[in-house]
């Protein structure tokens, strides 16, 4: 493949980066992939002599790490709200994010009935997750444990499954059973300290 061929291709991956990071729902998701792009391009465009593209990809890149440091260092609120699972609010919440949900747990289907504990969690006041489930002999049965995509980052669980132990032991829970769902769930769990249950379904943690 000659040095053309070469050029050509970096000039290629760099317009596919960039084109990919403006699909991404998550911020940090964006500002990373973006990074990458902007910096292909920017060696592309110095090594074609076309330095305008160059210059212009090394500031956007430089801008990139910037929001991406400040996005790390951000101190963020965390807060759990508690709400009826007739709630209003969260029945619409739900349907907002159907489809989303299903992505991950195609089987759902939300029955109050079955529900008696619901609660949002709260990031600099927005709602950015919920977690729904039963509590039946001191295990909670976990129904839903969702983030919406633009919090997908695990913070939320980590402050639902680590942080808030004391919360929930307040509220009679010893021990979280979460269904596996789709293929990419397990990995999650396992980050968050839970382990597999036995039976080939679920993982719990213990509080």
């Amino acid at each position: 493949m000659t040095s053309h061929q070469w050029l050509q291709l970096l000039g290629y991956a760099a317009s596919l980066l960039i084109a990919i990071s403006l699909m991404q729902r998550s911020v940090m998701r964006l500002r990373i992939i973006n990074l990458l792009g902007a910096s292909t391009f920017a060696i592309y465009g110095y090594l074609i002599g076309a330095y305008p593209v160059g210059i212009l990809n090394t500031m956007t890149a430089s801008i990139n790490v910037y929001q991406l440091i400040r996005l790390r260092r951000r101190k963020e609120i965390f807060r759990l709200l508690e709400v009826r699972a007739e709630s209003q609010y969260l029945n619409y919440f739900l349907e907002f994010e159907r489809k989303d949900i299903r992505r991950f747990i195609p089987e759902f289907g939300f029955n109050p009935e079955a529900a008696n504990m619901a609660i949002f969690v709260l990031r600099d006041l927005v709602p950015a997750g919920v977690l729904l489930g039963e509590l039946r002999d001191e295990k909670f049965h976990v129904h839903l444990d969702y983030a919406i995509a633009q919090y997908r980052d695990q913070k939320i669980g980590h402050f639902l499954f680590v942080e808030q132990a004391d919360f929930f032991r307040a509220h009679g829970v010893r021990e979280f059973i979460s269904p596996a769902g789709v293929d990419a769930h397990p990995k999650y769990l396992e980050r968050m300290g839970f382990t597999p249950a036995g039976d080939g379904v679920n993982y719990h943690l213990s509080l």
